[in-house]
């Protein structure tokens, strides 16, 4: 597994990732971003862990992990359509190694937290962040004191080397949770000062959202289509 960049990373980068966890959060999250921020596809990460797949929106392709660069604000999207089981480690790896080789300032992930539907209160906003930061709170994010995290994600939090800043969302659904998103969204805006207008930002992840939903209901179909051959050719 590699990362190729077809791009120069200018030093002091920020790299933000989302896998797609519950409600798809870090997708929806990273996609908007790459819209609002007019970042450009600068690379992947290959391999043969990655499944041979793509998705098509707006008649481009998407590529399971992908990389998208906004050079005003010196930001390295990794954006995922699909969590590649049992690589997580080594994808937390190589994100790290690379990091370091770019002199990255910052790595920030983007994540969801589920929680019974009774106990969810308006998606509520935590973060974590391996270096002591009070500007979090100020921005009405909650410590995140309880939890498992897993994943790319976890794997990052167990690391010192790279400051890192995770920011979290409620989430009580396992279908795509535009909400959650745009909650993350609106602390990525005030920490990293994008100016980004966040009143479309609902309706423009709800249409992506509609887009997942279709690739999540297409996927599944070709694991059933696949399972059966395979019980057919067993029997």
């Amino acid at each position: 597994m590699e990362i190729i960049l077809d791009k120069k990373i200018k030093k002091g980068a920020t790299i933000i990732e989302g896998f797609p966890g519950i409600g798809l959060v870090g997708t929806i999250t990273t996609e908007f971003l790459i819209q609002h921020l007019k970042a450009k596809p600068v690379g992947m990460i290959v391999g043969k862990e990655i499944p041979p797949m793509v998705a098509v929106h707006d008649t481009k392709v998407v590529r399971p992990l992908a990389f998208f660069y906004d050079e005003k604000n010196n930001i390295l999207i990794l954006h995922v359509i699909s969590s590649i089981p049992g690589a997580e480690n080594q994808i937390a790896e190589l994100l790290l190694a690379n990091a370091k080789k770019w002199g990255v300032k910052e790595i920030i992930s983007v994540e969801s937290v589920g929680v019974p539907i009774e106990l969810s209160r308006n998606h509520r906003g935590f973060y974590f962040s391996n270096r002591a930061d009070q500007k979090f709170k100020k921005m009405g994010l909650e410590p995140l004191k309880e939890g498992i995290i897993m994943g790319v994600t976890g794997a990052l939090m167990l690391q010192k080397e790279i400051p890192l800043t995770c920011i979290f969302a409620e989430t009580h659904s396992r279908l795509p949770d535009s909400a959650a998103a745009a909650k993350i969204i609106e602390a990525l805006n005030k920490y990293l000062k994008l100016n980004i207008d966040v009143k479309p930002l609902v309706a423009s992840a709800k249409k992506f959202e509609t887009k997942l939903r279709e690739l999540m209901s297409k996927s599944k179909e070709l694991v059933k289509e696949k399972d059966k051959k395979q019980l057919s050719y067993v029997g």
